[in-house]
């Protein structure tokens, strides 16, 4: 990865400013029990959003959170996060700069 920028769950949001969307919308809709895999769920959703757009569906998100696994939850309230969470990053310019 040498001359590469890693983005880490960390700099989604600047340190005294709002949340980033996809954080803010896993908030509202309880898509995080105890935290463990709340930074990997909200990375992959914001990746989703950048490679898939901001119209996802259940399927769609499902599928792509194979990978990830949260052993607190049936997934319910993560995948409602990030759909709501993908609709409010439409227009704020937040899908460009979470994927530099």
């Amino acid at each position: 990865l040498d001359g590469e920028h890693v983005g880490a769950f960390e700099g989604l949001a600047a340190p005294d400013g709002p949340l980033h969307p996809m954080q803010e919308a896993f908030r509202e809709n309880h898509g995080l029990q105890c935290g463990y895999c709340t930074p990997g769920m909200i990375m992959t959703a914001v990746d989703m959003v950048r490679r898939k757009g901001n119209d996802l569906d259940d399927r769609t998100i499902r599928e792509q959170l194979e990978g990830n696994i949260c052993r607190c939850t049936g997934y319910h309230n993560i995948v409602k996060a990030i759909a709501a969470g993908a609709r409010a990053m439409r227009g704020s310019g937040a899908t460009s700069k979470a994927a530099e």
